[in-house]
């Protein structure tokens, strides 16, 4: 680019006599790379009991006519518990912490949620929300989904169970039946990592 500048104004010819100068002159623009951001992955304390951390997570699906609509799972780590799904068209991140709060009128509040990084997450009503209530938010680090395998394994369970085995025509049907869904997870279906109990049959046992 100089040496075309340079051309036109009639001031040099060669372009390697004005690489020369360039040198020469210490004309060249040093570029600052980008430092990437480290987030080193701080491991987490198992938890020992219901209640001490959740991971909650988003799943979208759509309904027969075609309309986007979109599920928050929310599990006990500890258990295996599906604590609760909010169901909706648009999630925001008010919504999120009042159904936080929903949920702490009948269980309580765990000391930590895990979650990733989407705007919902780290939006200001969870911002306050996290210091009104004490509720430490553990976000894993971006593009690290394994980092809340907890959630993602339910997710997958959610998936393959419920919303690839219906055809839903309405939200509400949709609702209802997620509903069925999490009842007899959380009741019926036995699970290999909890000595093929039912994560409530589990949580009565250690409390």
């Amino acid at each position: 680019m100089l040496h075309g500048l340079l051309k036109a104004e009639g001031l040099v010819v060669n372009r390697k006599r004005t690489y020369r100068l360039y040198t020469e002159e210490a004309l060249q623009v040093r570029t600052k790379k980008r430092k990437k951001l480290q987030r080193p992955r701080l491991p987490m304390e198992v938890p020992m009991a219901v209640n001490q951390r959740w991971s909650m997570d988003f799943v979208a699906d759509q309904l027969s006519n075609g309309r986007r609509f979109r599920i928050l799972n929310i599990v006990d780590e500890y258990s295996r518990e599906v604590v609760g799904q909010l169901v909706s068209t648009s999630i925001s991140g008010q919504q999120v912490a009042r159904f936080l709060d929903h949920l702490a009128e009948t269980r309580g509040l765990p000391r930590h949620v895990v979650c990733d990084n989407g705007t919902e997450f780290t939006s200001k009503a969870m911002f306050f929300w996290s210091k009104e209530t004490k509720v430490k938010l553990s976000f894993i680090q971006p593009g690290k989904p394994t980092q809340n395998a907890f959630c993602e394994s339910l997710n997958g369970k959610f998936r393959n169970e419920c919303l690839n085995q219906h055809w839903f025509r309405s939200l509400e049907e949709a609702r209802h039946e997620i509903n069925q869904w999490r009842q007899h997870y959380n009741n019926v279906r036995p699970h290999s990592s909890l000595g093929y109990r039912s994560p409530v049959a589990f949580a009565q046992k250690a409390a």
